[in-house]
């Protein structure tokens, strides 16, 4: 088995950046909206964001999802 995976955006991407790249596209109150975790809407920050989310499975898939969403979106507008 190959460990590489061509057809995964999420490959080599770490929770940070993740995080990092979605606060710089919506802002941490969007963020807040789409995500509606308490990290994002109560004094966030990115570490306290990463604390919560490397815990919290259904947190990180939900946010896993918006970075896909997001990179959808900045594709489909060139």
């Amino acid at each position: 088995m190959s460990t590489e995976q061509p057809r995964n955006p999420l490959h080599g991407i770490t929770l940070e950046q993740i995080v990092t790249e979605l606060v710089a596209h919506f802002g941490w109150a969007e963020l807040g909206q789409q995500v509606p975790i308490r990290c994002f809407n109560e004094q966030p920050s990115v570490p306290s964001s990463l604390k919560f989310l490397r815990r919290t499975p259904w947190a990180r898939a939900k946010v896993e999802s918006l970075y896909l969403f997001m990179l959808r979106e900045k594709k489909r507008r060139g």
